[in-house]
């Protein structure tokens, strides 16, 4: 997974990244979507190990342009999880109680506690592209954040938290023809906003924020992933193998038996 995992200090130019890219997929759709079923049980296997073992705190962030897939995403990864132990969290414009506090106030309280999965659905990072791109703080205030933040995950990984974190990357063709399938789906009708359109009518200056987020808060303690989205199926494949690596890389085990055990019936 290197191919799509952006190295600290280095120069991310999107446009160069193709989100149509298959270049890892095993043997084609079918075989993708076989394998990460197989992820998906083990990434259950794992959350119970992490569960049990009460030592080690996961977080995976998630970011994307409207329609780039993060709620089927949260959806599918972690469809087999116990929910007792993962927590999403979507970032939604901060309330006034939250606005009379520094930006990162509301985010610290959701990161995970000893044994859990926290996903977290938009982030913090919102204050660096959209208060970037609709211009909601001066410039001279969102540029100091790319440190606050990195500052933040240090703080988190130092604490014991693993980051993960995934931007989605979708191509312009691909969010219109996600949009209007929204618009022409009545189930998916409620999707959709005008102000999504509001938003693509400044992609250009979305994708310039994106990659100056990417090349800022990429780091070794909480590296950031460009993960191919526009075919969902590998997509999934891609986290999947992301999320299972990660977790087994940790060198989980359950916690030893109390002792005496040995000889306890059930009668």
């Amino acid at each position: 997974m290197d191919r799509y995992r952006v190295e600290p200090g280095a120069k991310v130019q999107l446009s160069r990244q193709d989100p149509d890219d298959l270049a890892l997929s095993p043997g084609g759709k079918q075989e993708a979507r076989d394998l990460f079923d197989d992820m998906v049980e083990r990434i259950a296997e794992l959350q119970h190990l992490m569960w049990a073992e009460n030592k080690h705190k996961l977080l995976v962030v998630i970011q994307a342009m409207d329609t780039g897939g993060k709620d089927s995403t949260i959806r599918s990864v972690f469809s087999g999880v116990n929910p007792q132990g993962v927590r999403v969290t979507n970032f939604k414009a901060p309330t006034s109680v939250e606005l009379e506090h520094d930006y990162l106030w509301r985010v610290h309280p959701h990161a995970p506690g000893k044994g859990e999965i926290a996903v977290f659905n938009r982030s913090h990072y919102e204050d660096v592209l959209i208060v970037r791109v609709l211009g909601l703080a001066p410039e001279e205030r969102w540029q100091k954040r790319y440190g606050h933040i990195r500052e933040f995950e240090r703080l988190l990984a130092d604490e014991g938290t693993t980051i993960v974190k995934l931007y989605l990357h979708i191509s312009k063709e691909e969010q219109a023809k996600r949009l209007q399938e929204r618009l022409d789906t009545p189930h998916k009708l409620w999707k959709f906003n005008k102000s999504d359109l509001e938003h693509r009518a400044l992609w250009d200056d979305y994708m310039k924020a994106f990659e100056v987020m990417l090349a800022e808060t990429s780091t070794s303690y909480a590296p950031w992933y460009v993960i191919p989205a526009n075919r969902k199926w590998y997509r999934n494949y891609v986290i999947g193998r992301v999320i299972v690596d990660t977790l087994e890389a940790l060198d989980m085990k359950f916690p030893e038996p109390a002792a005496g055990l040995e000889d306890v019936v059930i009668e």
